[in-house]
């Protein structure tokens, strides 16, 4: 089972490693911060607890801020 990830240039397929994996699950595989990161799961904005299933698009988006 795998998912297509987006983000920045990356894009690839990468393999779905439990049933219960999710956004914050990969999150912290690719070390990235929920709080500077807008996830998308086929189009939609989705939460960090959103469960990933096989052929989502997921796509993360960082968040520019500053002061």
């Amino acid at each position: 089972m795998s998912f297509l990830l987006k983000f920045k240039d990356l894009e690839e397929q990468r393999e779905i490693p439990n049933e219960n994996y999710t956004i914050k699950d990969l999150l912290n595989e690719l070390e990235l911060s929920a709080q500077t990161i807008v996830s998308k799961q086929n189009g939609e904005l989705v939460i960090e607890d959103t469960v990933i299933n096989e052929d989502d698009e997921i796509q993360l988006v960082q968040i520019i801020y500053g002061g």
